[in-house]
């Protein structure tokens, strides 16, 4: 058997490669093992998403002064269909909505156009309530949670249905310096 003495040089090059080629794969199984995520799709916003039948329901929420009080809800409604349908909202206390959406269109609820008022919402701002959403032409329904918001974040103050009454926030406290101050 005959050996071939290699020199500096090539054992140089050949523990770079090795080197590179362990870095590779190091990296490389960090985002095999590790889900991507962008590949999960959630709502990036403060309201929810959901499918029913050709209807696409996004950033769907409901703004209101209070538990008792009516809710406007906002969103968007998209039909994936080649005809129009009606989506029917059914929330607490039997308050029943419907938004008409036209064949291959869609419906910002956030437009003064197309208001949809429930006359309750059944849940303090904050809170999750139960809606019931259904398509008028496949008869098929779901019950998803809808998040209720006051008009605490200045983007949703336009929203409160009329005749609704902001909820007022406490009043400040003094701060230690302030007391200390006033002789307090």
């Amino acid at each position: 058997m005959r050996f071939t003495a290699t020199n500096r040089a090539q054992r140089g090059k050949l523990a770079l490669t090795a080197a590179a080629i362990g870095m590779g794969l190091l990296t490389a199984g960090c985002s095999y093992i590790t889900p991507q995520q962008t590949t999960h799709q959630y709502s990036s916003s403060d309201g929810i998403r959901t499918d029913l039948g050709p209807l696409k329901l996004r950033n769907i929420l409901v703004v209101s002064a209070g538990e008792d009080q009516p809710g406007r809800l906002i969103g968007a409604v998209y039909n994936n269909s080649s005809k129009d349908v009606t989506l029917k909202i059914s929330g607490a206390e039997g308050s029943e909505a419907e938004v008409p959406v036209k064949a291959n269109s869609y419906t910002l609820l956030n437009d003064t156009t197309d208001e949809v008022v429930l006359d309750t919402t059944g849940g303090k701002p904050g809170s999750l309530v139960d809606m019931e959403v259904s398509e008028d032409g496949t008869n098929v329904s779901n019950t998803v949670k809808v998040p209720v918001l006051d008009a605490t974040l200045n983007e949703y103050k336009d929203y409160l249905p009329a005749g609704s009454e902001p909820t007022e926030s406490a009043e400040p406290t003094a701060s230690p310096s302030e007391s200390a101050s006033t002789g307090h």
